[in-house]
C-alpha cells in the first residue's frame, strides 16, 4: 500500500493499492510452486515495480512477487476492464493445459491479504479445456485499512490455437466492519484445529502421562525400597554370608556405571544438539502463542533461525560439558562437531532438493545470495556463540564428580534374556512417545503439506510438556531394567530408546503421504521425504536428548542413595 501525507490536512491520504502475484502450482502440493508468469500470463500496462525479499524466511519458502501491472487505487471502482491479451500459440495452450490438467492454483497478495484462485478447469470429458480470464476482485476496508479481499474468477475461455484471448479484472469495495488486527481469522479454520478428536487427543495423551508417571513412580518406589532394604541388609551380613548370598541388579555395575559412553565425542555432540533444540522449539511456540506470525510471509522461518542462532551457547554448554565430564581432549573438535551437526543436516537436505528444484525451475529454488547468507550465520553467529557456550560449560560444570568411583577393569556384561538386550530396549522405547504425539503430528502435517494455517499453538505446547514428561518415564524405566541386568550401557540406550521416537515418526509419515495427499513426481516426493526426515531427525535428536538428561539425574540419584565400600 503506498501512503503519503496529504500537505493540507493531517489525515493520512492512500494512493495506489499493489496486486502482488506470486506463486502458481498443483494444488495437492502446496510446496510445489513455480513463478506466476511462468505461465504464459500477461502482465498488466502499469510500470512495474520490482520486489526484494523482506526477509531471510521469505527468501527461503520461495515467495517470488512479481507485479500484475493493475492498476488499483484505494476507494476506487473499477469497472470490468482489460488489461492485456494473450496471443495463444501451440506452445502456450500447451503450457496453459498442463495447469489445468494439474489443477494449478496460483496466489496473489493485495496489502499482505492472501488470495488464491485457479487458473482453469477441463470439461467432463477431458478433451476441452477453459482459462478464467476475469479477475473479479472485492476489498473491504475499515478506516484507511484493508481487511478483506475476495476473488471471483469468470470469463471462461475455451483454448484454441493460434486465437487471442483477453485477461480482464474490475474493482469494488466495500466497508466492512472487520477490525485490522482481525483480519487473518477468516484465513483460520476453528473447526479443522479445534474439533473435538484434537481436544480429546490431548485429553488422552495426558491420561497416559498421569498413568505412566504414576507407574513410574510406584516402579521405583517400591522396588528401590526393597533394593535398599536388601543392601542394608547385606552390610550387616559378614563376609561369608556375603559371598554365598545371591549379588544382582544395579547395584553391582557401580563401580562401572559412570564410565564414559562409547564414542563421547558423537555423543556430547547429539546431546547438545538436542537441548539446543528444545530451547528453539520451546521459544518458537512461546513466541507463536503471544505473536500471531502467520500473519507475515516467511515470518515463522525467520523467527526459527534467529532464535537457533542465538540459542547456541546453549549447545555448546551442555555438549562441551558432557564431554570434559567424559574425559574429551578434543574439546574444539566437539565444539565444530556439536555446531554444524543440524545445520549441515539442514543445509545437506536442501541443497539436494535445490538441484531438483532449479531443474524444475520452482520457486522454491533457494537463490546463491541466500545460501550465502545461511552460510555467514553458521561461521560468524553460530560458530562463536558455541564456542562461548563450550568454554562456560566446561569451566561451570565439566568437572566429574560422580557418586562413585569408576573402576579401572570394566566388568564383563553376563548374558541375558532377549527382550533386556540394548537394540530390543531401543525399538520399543519410541512406541509410548510417538503414541502420545501423533494425532498432533496430523494437524501439523496438514497445515505444512495443505492449506491450513497452523495457529493453535497452545495445544504445540501442551503436546511438548506431555511428549518430554513420557520421555523422561520410557527412558528412566528402560535404563532402570537395563541396569538391573546387570548392563551399565546406559548412556547410549537411554539417547536411542527416546530417539526411537523419530522412526515411528517417519514411518507415519509414510502413510500420510500414501493415504492422506495427492503428491505424485520426482520433486514433490523428494520435497516431501527430504524434508520430513530432516523434521523427524531432529525430533529424535531432541526426544534423545531429552531422554538422556532424565535419566542421567534418575542414575545419579539412585546411586547417590546407597551405601558403596
Amino acid at each position: 500500500l503506498n501512503l503519503y501525507e496529504s500537505p493540507s490536512s493531517d489525515t493520512l491520504m492512500i494512493e495506489e493499492v499493489v496486486l502482488w502475484m506470486n506463486t502458481v502450482g498443483p494444488y495437492h502440493n502446496r510446496q510445489e510452486t513455480y513463478k506466476y508468469f511462468s505461465l504464459p500470463f500477461c502482465v498488466g500496462s502499469k510500470k512495474s515495480i520490482s520486489h526484494y525479499h523482506e526477509t531471510l524466511g521469505e527468501a527461503l519458502q520461495g515467495v517470488e512477487l512479481e507485479f500484475s501491472g493493475l492498476d488499483i487505487k484505494f476507494k476506487d471502482d473499477v469497472m470490468q476492464t482489460t488489461y492485456c491479451e494473450i496471443d495463444l500459440d501451440k506452445g502456450r495452450r500447451d503450457a496453459f493445459v498442463y495447469a489445468i490438467k494439474n489443477h494449478y492454483w496460483y496466489q496473489m497478495y493485495i496489502d499482505d491479504l492472501p488470495i488464491w484462485g485457479i487458473v482453469g478447469e477441463a470439461d467432463e470429458n477431458g478433451e476441452d479445456y477453459y482459462l478464467w480470464t476475469y479477475k473479479k476482485l472485492e476489498i473491504g476496508y475499515n478506516g484507511n485499512r484493508i481487511v478483506d479481499v475476495n476473488l471471483t474468477s469468470e470469463g471462461k475461455v475455451k483454448l484454441v490455437p493460434n486465437t487471442k484471448i483477453q485477461m480482464s479484472y474490475s474493482v469494488k469495495w466495500k466497508k466492512s466492519d472487520v477490525k485490522f488486527e482481525d483480519r487473518f481469522d477468516k484465513y483460520l479454520d476453528p473447526s479443522f484445529f479445534q474439533h473435538r478428536i484434537h481436544w480429546f487427543s490431548i485429553f488422552n495423551s495426558f491420561m497416559m502421562v498421569i498413568f505412566l508417571v504414576g507407574l513410574v513412580s510406584m516402579i521405583l518406589m517400591r522396588t528401590l525400597r526393597k533394593d535398599y532394604a536388601r543392601y542394608s541388609k547385606e552390610e550387616e551380613m559378614d563376609d561369608m554370608d556375603r559371598d554365598l548370598g545371591d549379588e544382582y541388579g544395579w547395584k553391582q555395575v557401580h563401580g562401572d556405571v559412570f564410565r564414559p559412553s562409547s564414542h563421547p565425542l558423537i555423543f556430547s555432540s547429539l546431546i547438545g544438539s538436542g537441548c539446543q533444540i528444545f530451547a528453539v522449539s520451546l521459544i518458537v511456540i512461546v513466541v507463536a502463542m503471544i505473536e500471531d506470525l502467520y500473519t507475515e510471509r516467511g515470518s515463522m522461518l525467520s523467527t526459527a533461525i534467529f532464535v537457533y542462532a542465538a540459542t547456541s551457547p546453549v549447545n555448546g554448554y551442555f555438549g562441551g560439558s558432557l564431554y570434559a565430564r567424559q574425559g574429551g581432549r578434543r574439546w574444539i573438535k566437539q565444539m565444530f562437531i556439536g555446531a554444524f551437526l543440524i545445520p549441515a543436516m539442514v543445509c545437506g537436505t536442501a541443497f539436494f532438493i535445490n538441484f531438483i528444484a532449479i531443474y524444475y525451475h520452482a520457486s522454491r529454488a533457494i537463490p546463491f545470495g541466500t545460501m550465502v547468507a545461511v552460510c555467514c550465520i553458521c561461521f560468524f553467529v553460530i560458530l562463536p556463540l558455541n564456542l562461548v557456550g563450550t568454554i562456560l560449560g566446561r569451566n561451570l560444570s565439566g568437572q566429574p564428580n560422580f557418586p562413585c568411583r569408576v573402576n579401572a577393569v570394566p566388568r564383563p556384561i553376563p548374558e541375558k534374556k532377549w527382550f533386556m538386550e540394548p537394540a530390543v530396549i531401543v525399538c520399543l522405547g519410541g512406541i509410548l512417545p510417538f503414541g502420545s504425539i501423533f494425532i498432533e503430528m496430523y494437524f501439523i502435517f496438514t497445515s505444512f503439506w495443505a492449506y491450513k494455517i497452523y495457529y493453535v499453538y497452545g495445544f504445540m505446547m501442551l503436546v511438548l510438556v506431555i511428549l518430554c514428561i513420557v520421555t523422561v518415564c520410557v527412558t528412566i524405566v528402560c535404563t532402570y531394567f537395563l541396569l538391573n541386568a546387570e548392563d551399565y550401557r546406559w548412556q547410549w540406550t537411554s539417547f536411542l530408546s527416546a530417539a526411537s521416537t523419530a522412526i515411528y515418526v517417519y514411518m507415519y509419515s509414510f502413510y500420510y503421504y500414501f493415504f492422506k495427499t495427492k503428491m505424485y513426481g520426482l520433486f514433490q516426493t523428494s520435497f516431501y521425504f527430504g524434508y520430513m526426515a530432516v523434521f523427524s531427525t531432529a525430533l529424535g535428536i531432541m526426544c534423545g536428548a531429552i531422554g538422556y538428561m532424565g535419566t542421567s539425574a534418575f542414575v545419579r540419584k539412585i546411586y547417590t542413595n546407597v551405601k558403596i565400600d
